[in-house]
């Protein structure tokens, strides 16, 4: 024997599936939070790693640098005339610099 319920019935499915969907949104809701937290930690993890490349090169250099002077004659000989400005004996050496600005103008051009 079937009773017929009427409304009642659909009412009772449509309370059951509402509260389906609140379910399901609270879990997402309480998931939103940590797919941020996952988002900023990526972010993060990519500019650790791109500074860590850049790290890594300038080990590298410092490392052919050191390994140059170390091993390579020619190096020292550049570096104490670039830098210590030195020069051999009974060479003449000429050193140019960059203008510094606070000359004076030439008058002699028009204007």
């Amino acid at each position: 024997m079937k009773v017929d319920l009427g409304i009642w019935n659909k009412l009772t499915w449509a309370v059951i599936f509402l509260g389906f969907l609140a379910g399901i949104a609270l879990v997402a809701g309480s998931y939103v939070p940590l797919i941020n937290q996952n988002e900023r930690m990526r972010r993060k993890i990519d500019d650790l790693s791109t500074l860590i490349q850049h790290e890594e090169d300038t080990a590298r250099n410092l490392r052919e640098s050191i390994d140059a002077v170390q091993h390579d004659p020619r190096t020292v000989e550049r570096m104490a005339r670039e830098i210590l400005l030195y020069d051999k004996p009974g060479e003449t050496v000429i050193r140019y610099s960059e203008p510094d600005g606070s000359s004076e103008p030439d008058t002699n051009q028009p204007r």
